[in-house]
């Protein structure tokens, strides 16, 4: 062995705040700015204006948020899409697969 260990948690160096990639807050700024620029200019009175003015935040807050075995909510969304649209039937070629042989070349080695 050389002696030097890579930690578990070497990525999360990587990350802002060991949580945020860049995207992710560029993802929630613009969404806490959507909703505090339109908090500016409608009634407080109205109790579903102001929660459809909160949406963009709230939407970009759940998107951002940590869960285990993946990085955010975001990040799992992705994963889920990969998964429903990339091909699904994975051919198994085993392990001693020659790319261009024929079926009677692999029987004579």
């Amino acid at each position: 062995m050389n002696g030097y260990l890579i930690p578990a948690n070497s990525k999360k160096g990587t990350l802002i705040l060991n949580l945020f990639r860049e995207i992710d807050l560029i993802i929630l700024g613009t969404g806490i700015a959507i909703s505090l620029f339109s908090l500016m200019f409608i009634d407080i009175g109205n109790i579903w204006l102001v929660i459809l003015c909160l949406l963009p935040a709230l939407v970009c807050i759940f998107l951002v948020i940590p869960i285990p075995n993946y990085h955010n909510m975001l990040c799992a969304i992705q994963s889920m899409i990969d998964f429903y649209t990339n091909r699904r039937k994975y051919v198994w070629r085993g392990w001693c697969f020659y790319e261009n042989a024929t079926r009677e070349d692999t029987k004579n080695r």
